[in-house]
């Protein structure tokens, strides 16, 4: 078994840089799973604050009724 590939592995063969892109790419896919995951949880946050807002809101007062005269 080889040991961790990383970028300071200065291995050139074929074997090596497929190994090397498989790396990159898994790492690739943790940062881009890490970073949606911390978006959708603001996003929910946000979503949920601006709800309980409006239900916190106090009702409009009802228009004031005309003046009967004249």
């Amino acid at each position: 078994m080889l040991p961790p590939v990383g970028k300071h592995d200065n291995r050139n063969s074929m074997k090596m840089k497929r190994l090397k892109g498989q790396a990159k790419k898994k790492a690739r896919l943790r940062r881009r799973k890490q970073e949606h995951k911390a978006a959708a949880v603001q996003s929910s946050k946000k979503a949920s604050a601006s709800k309980k807002a409006v239900k916190a809101a106090p009702p409009a007062a009802p228009p004031p009724d005309p003046v009967e005269g004249g």
